[in-house]
């Protein structure tokens, strides 16, 4: 389904452009790269990754963590509405505490982009990884193994991915949630990756360079890793680039609706779902996780539209 396909890197309209452009110039690069959109994306990604990497201790330095209930931040009396001014926003409490139970918002959302990221860039690693290496495997030996690859991509591509995914998080739901977010997000994201490896390693099959090597006397293998990889790495670090936050976002969505992440692990979207009965009384409690998930998706997708203009310009990186 089109929620777990990589955001959009048309098959037919980038390969020619990805294996016959021409390497880019330093001065050009630097001004392609460096970019107020494509610095401030960069710049907000590393804050998400930081947080990320050195959650427990942030946490730490802000004296909450994302588990502790502070019930002397709430006001019994309305219902458990922070105390204070946007929430409980102040030097206790930095982007102020969760209506009722009074747990720190800063901390969860820390914690929160840990999760995000965990399961983003590991579920990238392992499609990225199935996908190149069935689409090469599919490309370059044609025939049978060709068929069945082609055909477990048409089943997974027909498939009702979404549907699947709700009811098998439903069925399990003592299981490690990351990990099965991981495993179903990788299950069905590879085949957007490798129908473009597939084409791409069909075209440089046919290359000169490929069929010198032959000549040569190189083995499948050398050719498959020496002559053929190299010439794909433009495509997956495209595709792999704009699959982070296609991931993030259905991270954040199967949260949301309550068969992702559960409590009282932190998600961004699981704090948005928790939210929505407070939005009149506490928005801050809804606009802060939005606008983090929001920021998040949005710097990874100008970073990956970037990566693509750049190699269907340039070639590779």
């Amino acid at each position: 389904m089109a929620i777990l396909t990589p955001a959009t890197v048309s098959d037919a309209e980038s390969e020619q452009a990805l294996l016959n452009a021409a390497p880019l110039s330093v001065v050009r690069l630097s001004r392609q790269l460096f970019t107020v959109p494509v610095i401030l994306s960069t710049g907000f990604l590393a804050l998400v990754l930081l947080m990320a990497i050195f959650a427990p201790l942030i946490t730490k330095i802000s004296g909450w963590g994302p588990y502790t209930f502070d019930p002397t931040a709430v006001d019994s009396a309305t219902g458990g509405v922070p105390l204070g001014s946007f929430g409980g926003i102040g030097s206790r409490h930095w982007l102020g505490v969760e209506p009722q139970n009074g747990r720190d918002i800063f901390a969860r959302i820390v914690y929160g982009a840990q999760v995000s990221m965990l399961i983003a860039i590991s579920a990238t690693v392992l499609t990225a990884t199935l996908g190149v290496v069935l689409g090469m495997l599919a490309g370059f030996f044609g025939g049978v193994v060709d068929q069945v690859i082609s055909r477990v991509m048409d089943f997974l591509m027909a498939f009702p991915t979404l549907i699947f995914m709700i009811a098998l998080l439903s069925a399990l739901p003592h299981i490690n949630r990351p990990l099965m977010l991981i495993a179903v997000l990788s299950i069905f994201g590879w085949v957007h990756m490798a129908r473009i490896i597939r084409s791409q390693t069909m075209s440089l099959a046919r290359r000169e360079f490929v069929e010198a090597a032959q000549a040569s006397g190189a083995s499948r293998a050398a050719i498959i890793f020496r002559e053929i990889l190299p010439n794909l790495s433009g495509s997956i670090i495209v595709i792999a680039t704009l699959a982070v936050p296609n991931f993030i976002g259905v991270e954040a969505g199967l949260s949301f609706l309550g068969v992702g992440i559960t409590p009282p692990t932190a998600s961004w979207g699981q704090m948005i779902s928790a939210s929505v009965p407070w939005f009149t009384a506490v928005p801050s409690y809804f606009l802060i996780p939005g606008i983090f998930l929001f920021l998040t998706v949005l710097s990874a997708t100008v970073v990956g539209d970037r990566a693509q203009k750049l190699i269907a310009e340039g070639g590779r990186l």
